[in-house]
């Protein structure tokens, strides 16, 4: 008995060995291929500079399903296709203007982006005294009466104490979400938010606010760091300092658009799926190169190294580019209603929305024993650089898919210099490293091709 049970064992681990073997095997294949004869990075220069920035609605935007479609066609995907989504169209019309006007005269033009979804100033513009605030809590400290017809000033900085900037970013984006309706409740007439990085320079970063529907909506913007800083000593100088505000922003009705879809279809279980994507959308300013043209040049490469390397997975992979995840998530929740209402399995999720960084893990939002069972390949991403998986970030097109049960992950990066470029006029391809976009791709094809494989 006792012979037969280690003859068992014995078969077990042969098994389990020639297994992890063949698995090495194939994500050599994938990084060597990748690495070798990669197309991203000439991928991510076609889409940036003969496309450019692609805000949801626009002739960008358009341009960018169809280019999608075609290039998921030219990697050797089974199966293309456009998945329909209505989505908002926001213009930001004509450039901003922002001037610090101080008590004694002087005026300084500073640079300033009007945040998604903003309403525009009057054709003339707003000029009032500003307020500066640190802390939602001030407002509650001021009082309506001093508050009243300012523009606030939200004066934030990134805490550079903590180590993940995204950890620094999602403390301090409150106050561009939220933050012009908290000030609108208290008789603001407009707001300027320090933008959101740790970095010191003259680029303004935009991105999304969400005005509440019982409170009146007011001009917001954002201004660089370096002219936050200046605005600051100046009224710390004196407080009787004004600003002038004039922007053009505007939404239209919503328009059709579409994700894009490209299938690798499983050799043993085709109805099982695993989703790998980026978000298609940018804003509109820079090129969207790192978020998150990166993404979606990773995913396409994904298809065409797994046909290159002859790998089969036994599940079928779908590459996603999503529309629409900068000011709506429209994409990623239309995606996520047709697959409830199909009843499909997914069997995992991955998004590259961290730009396009030397990667080192993945997060994890799943059970408890689906992470294990990713732990239990980290000795197959070890010779690659890839060892942490221990975060729980995933990425905003994926999450409506927590709701139907499937583990999702996120592309982890080295991101300490994401926020130098995110959301900027200086998210452009020349700020992305070829070496390290390549990288990240590998790594995503390797976590597809396991759980393909395996499941979760």
């Amino acid at each position: 008995m006792k012979v037969k049970i280690i003859i068992c064992l014995l078969l077990f681990v042969t098994l389990v060995s020639k297994g992890q073997n063949n698995d090495s095997i194939a994500l050599r294949k994938i990084f060597t291929e990748t690495l070798v004869n990669g197309k991203a990075y000439s991928n991510l220069r076609d889409l940036t500079k003969n496309i450019g920035a692609r805000i949801s609605g626009s002739p960008q935007a358009e341009k960018a399903v169809l280019w999608a479609k075609q290039k998921m066609i030219e990697a050797g995907a089974d199966t293309v296709y456009l998945q329909e989504v209505m989505v908002p169209k926001w213009i930001r019309g004509e450039k901003e203007k922002g001037v610090i006007v101080e008590a004694n005269g002087n005026k300084t033009t500073v640079p300033i982006l009007a945040l998604g979804n903003s309403i525009a100033t009057p054709k003339e513009g707003i000029t009032a005294q500003v307020i500066e605030i640190n802390d939602f809590e001030d407002f509650k400290k001021l009082g309506a009466e001093k508050v009243k017809g300012k523009i606030v000033f939200f004066n934030y900085p990134f805490d550079e104490a903590k180590i993940n900037p995204f950890e620094a970013y999602g403390d301090a984006v409150g106050f561009r979400w939220a933050g012009p309706s908290e000030a609108a409740k208290y008789g603001a007439i407009a707001t300027v938010c320090r933008s959101m990085t740790n970095a010191t320079d003259d680029f303004p970063h935009t991105g999304s606010m969400r005005y509440k529907d019982s409170i009146p909506q007011i001009p917001c913007c954002a201004i660089s760091t370096r002219a936050a800083d200046l605005l600051s000593r100046i009224l710390r100088a004196n407080n009787a300092t004004k600003f002038f505000l004039k922007q053009d922003c505007h939404f239209m009705d919503s328009v059709l658009s579409y994700n894009v879809i490209g299938e690798i279809k499983g050799s043993e279980f085709p109805k099982e799926y695993v989703v790998v994507g980026g978000h298609l959308d940018s804003w509109d300013c820079g090129e969207g190169a790192h978020d998150d043209g990166a993404g979606i040049v990773q995913t396409i490469e994904m298809i065409r190294v797994l046909k290159a390397a002859k790998i089969k997975p036994s599940r079928t992979i779908r590459a996603i580019a999503f529309m629409n995840e900068e000011n709506g998530l429209r994409g990623g929740r239309k995606y996520a209603v047709i697959a409830e209402q199909k009843n499909e399995i997914h069997r995992g999720a991955i998004e590259s929305d961290a730009g396009g960084f030397t990667p080192v893990g993945f997060g994890l939002n799943m059970k408890e024993e689906q992470k294990q069972k990713i732990k239990n390949w980290a000795p197959l991403f070890l010779p690659y650089g890839i060892y942490k998986f221990t975060g729980d970030g995933d990425g905003a097109d994926i999450s409506p898919l927590e709701k139907l049960g499937v583990p999702l992950l996120g592309l982890e990066v080295i991101s300490q210099r994401y926020f130098d470029f995110h959301h900027t006029d200086n998210d452009v391809f020349e700020n992305v490293n070829k070496r390290e976009l390549l990288l990240g791709s590998a790594a995503m094809t390797a976590m597809a091709y396991l759980i393909a494989m395996y499941g979760l």
